[in-house]
């Protein structure tokens, strides 16, 4: 497990002093809008009254994935942190420019999660990133990098993590996802750079850009908090889920592409659990050519999947995870699903 930092004393962020036992949202300012219009990036701070680890959370990273934002929303509201031990840091809209336009990039189409660490005299990602490293993740212990799929593509939830480093394991298990991919640290990426600083990082996956999902949202809100349960930030029994799933850990994953372009017909829908060979959709000729089946790379479980229906050759449109047992797999995506239903004392409308 991370070593983590005292919090018994006052805690410093962009120059403002948060008490011990203070809640304080703080912003941080970024560069401005060619319209002199002033940004900031709001962050929210937990500062308990008893020593324990100081975890950040991260949403919007890219602009256009915003089921992160619903997630540390109902966390700052949540019951089970008025008590915390250590520090919540959580940031939940980290790509403002891109998410007032909803837009996956920043203006100058940078991705930001290949920007970090940054650099205070660098792009107008750079200097983002910068500011997130410096105030944020560099006063943490760990984080959590809330994500969804990319435009037009969905994810089942799961856990992304260099499953090898220690004590990071137990915390992908303790999160509760379905699904853990071992994914190796991409450079630029925060994730890559926090471990680098000695800050490990869970990514959660669910979901699709520009939507909410009620599933990925309740899985992830349960998620962090059976996290802050495992690493002692709040109580035992805090959020506890009603019956636990046993994550499993994918050996490798791979896409089915379309091999022509067309109008796709789906067959499988997330969490299906396919054989290779089996068919995942049909492309359909727009002018009544007939339809052609598009086949599964592998066996295994459909952990994501492209939702626009008109695709081109080549194109990306099934993401298929393989297990050891993929029999386990599906029961454990399928009780999963089922504890997820909309029935528990996390259930709320989304704005």
């Amino acid at each position: 497990m991370p070593v983590t930092k005292p919090t018994v004393s006052p805690l410093e962020i962009g120059g403002a002093r948060i008490r011990v036992g203070e809640r304080l949202r703080i912003d941080l300012p970024l560069p401005s809008l060619f319209t002199k219009t002033a940004v900031f990036l709001p962050v929210h701070v937990v500062h308990g009254r008893r020593s324990g680890p100081r975890l950040f959370l991260t949403a919007a990273v890219h602009g256009d994935e915003i089921n992160g934002i619903a997630i540390i929303r109902r966390l700052l509201e949540s019951a089970s942190i008025r008590n915390l031990r250590g520090t919540l840091i959580a940031v939940p809209v980290v790509n403002v420019y891109g998410f007032v336009r909803h837009s996956r990039y920043l203006p100058d189409r940078r991705d930001l999660n290949r920007s970090f660490p940054g650099s205070e005299s660098g792009s107008m990602a750079g200097r983002l990133a910068a500011a997130l490293m410096t105030e944020v993740v560099a006063n943490s212990d760990l984080g959590i990098d809330l994500h969804t799929g990319a435009a037009h593509r969905e994810n089942l939830p799961q856990i992304r993590a260099q499953l090898d480093e220690p004590g990071v394991l137990e915390l992908a298990q303790a999160f509760g996802a379905p699904v853990m991919l071992n994914s190796e640290l991409r450079d630029g990426s925060l994730r890559g750079e926090a471990s680098a600083i000695g800050v490990p990082v869970l990514v959660y996956e669910a979901g699709e850009a520009l939507r909410f999902d009620e599933l990925s949202i309740r899985a992830g809100v349960r998620g962090v908090l059976s996290v802050m349960r495992r690493i002692g930030m709040i109580r035992d029994g805090a959020g506890r889920r009603r019956q636990e799933t046993e994550p499993v850990v994918a050996r490798s994953s791979g896409w089915a592409r379309a091999h022509q372009s067309g109008m796709l017909r789906f067959l499988k829908p997330l969490g299906a659990r396919v054989e290779k060979g089996e068919r995942l959709a049909l492309i359909a000729d727009p002018f009544g050519n007939g339809e052609d089946p598009v086949p599964s790379p592998a066996k295994g479980i459909v952990i994501g999947r492209v939702n626009l229906p008109l695709v081109t050759e080549g194109e990306a449109l099934f993401h298929i995870a393989r297990f050891g047992k993929t029999d386990v797999a599906a029961e454990t995506v399928e009780r999963f699903q089922s504890l997820m239903e909309p029935d528990d004392d996390l259930s709320e409308p989304l704005d």
